[in-house]
């Protein structure tokens, strides 16, 4: 409770060393020197409020949710369903249109099998995009062999947004789903996701939006969007590694098959027959990561105390300096110049692989994500090999920038010699 009234406090001047404060990692040292954290894209790190919340579970609720009647077990199930209720209310859901996945890749897995399974036949067809993670794409892959369908992809531009002429132009009366990323992993873009979800639904094709990259960073709301499927992961979000989530609208839940079977997703099991739970226990087959969901709804609590506008001010302030002080280095190319971005920053130097830069960064306690960062389509299109990826969160600091520009500054002089 604590730490939640000083988030309050924090809220209203966003004072970021006091939020430093509550992550231990960011404390640490790296190689000798302090560490500089700019890996957010990939995973986040996590509160003391959060760690607490994970020690508190299992030194006082451990148990099995649904069907005990002893006190933990009744403990458990009320926790664990109360932290789907701060879900849905945190993107605006129905509570029985929230289920609890292992995170963004199982959500879309989910999806791509069991609305596949009954909506998808040969000859249909499947949006995707160009710059889409792999898990939002090798699922759509997998589905359409089965099925026999066809995969469509949207073209970008070389500054990295979607050729929305060329996304009207896919739609039609063959196309049975759409599914793009609300913001790219890799660019940082932020697509248009409202005009893409009313031009699809203007021909009654449902969308889904993979949410992994939005989410820490923005304010979603499933209603005002008016999505058919939304997904994201806990651990983008300083929630635990293993838990994730997919909204999906109750028309389309109820008519979808189960993704997985076994305990927890049945009404009745007889061995000539089974019959399955209404949405979402349907899809959540098995013991649930009980821990992860209830902390990622504490993970929830926390970005709301400190404001998601205020979370927002600042990753901003931060994209804006280090897209002026990289841009201003010598041979520096950014890679994903999209008018709206998130808090994204990929970049190569002339004539330096980005694993070198990565390495070098990495001795100076500077952690950033190096490679085609699960879009090697994108890579393959600018034809590199990878980029650079410094991705910032609201603890990150402007002096942390600096440290990265020097940085890179250093690499360039080291690998030019």
């Amino acid at each position: 409770m604590d730490t939640m009234v000083k988030n309050k406090a924090i809220s209203k001047e966003f004072d970021v060393e006091s939020i430093r404060k509550e992550f231990p990692i960011l404390s640490v040292k790296v190689h000798g020197r302090p560490l500089v954290y700019f890996d957010n894209a990939a995973s986040s790190q996590k509160p003391l409020f959060v760690i607490k919340a994970i020690e508190k579970y299992y030194e006082t609720v451990n148990s099995n949710v649904h069907r005990g009647v002893h006190h933990l077990s009744s403990l458990a199930t009320d926790q664990f369903e109360a932290a789907r209720k701060t879900i849905a209310t945190h993107i605006n859901a129905n509570i029985d249109e929230v289920i609890f996945t292992r995170g963004t890749t199982e959500a879309i897995n989910l999806v791509a099998y069991s609305f596949g399974e009954v909506f998808v036949k040969e000859g249909d067809e499947i949006i995707i995009s160009h710059m889409e993670h792999h898990s939002n794409i090798v699922p759509w892959q997998i589905l359409c062999q089965r099925k026999k369908a066809v995969l469509k992809v949207i073209p970008i531009t070389e500054s990295g947004e979607l050729r929305m002429d060329e996304y009207k132009k896919l739609l039609s009366s063959k196309t049975k789903l759409v599914a793009v990323a609300h913001v790219s992993n890799s660019l940082g873009t932020i697509n248009p996701v409202e005009e893409i979800i009313a031009l699809a639904h203007a021909k009654n094709i449902p969308v889904l939006l993979d949410g992994a990259q939005a989410v820490p960073h923005m304010k979603i709301d499933v209603k005002k969007l008016d999505v058919d499927f939304y997904c994201f992961s806990g651990h983008k979000i300083y929630a635990p590694t293993g838990i994730g989530i997919l909204f999906g609208k109750e028309k389309w839940l109820k008519q979808m098959v189960p993704f997985q079977s076994g305990g927890e997703m049945i009404k009745e099991v007889k061995l000539e027959a089974s019959t399955y739970q209404d949405p979402p226990l349907r899809f959540e087959a098995g013991t649930p990561h009980i821990e992860g969901s209830i902390v990622l709804a504490t993970a929830i609590d926390y970005m709301n105390n400190i404001g998601l506008d205020a979370i927002a001010k600042q990753e901003q302030k931060l994209l804006d300096y280090a897209t002026e002080k990289l841009s201003a280095i010598n041979g520096l190319k950014i890679v994903g110049q999209a008018k709206h971005k998130a808090p994204v920053v990929a970049f190569n130097i002339e004539g330096l692989h980005p694993y070198d830069v990565g390495v070098i960064l990495d001795q100076l306690g500077i952690a950033v994500r190096t490679g085609h960062h699960c879009t090697q389509p994108i890579m393959d299109l600018y034809g590199i090999p990878g980029t650079v990826r410094a991705s910032f969160s609201f603890y990150n600091t402007i002096e942390e920038i600096d440290v990265l520009v020097a940085g890179v500054k250093k690499a360039i002089d080291m690998l030019k010699k």
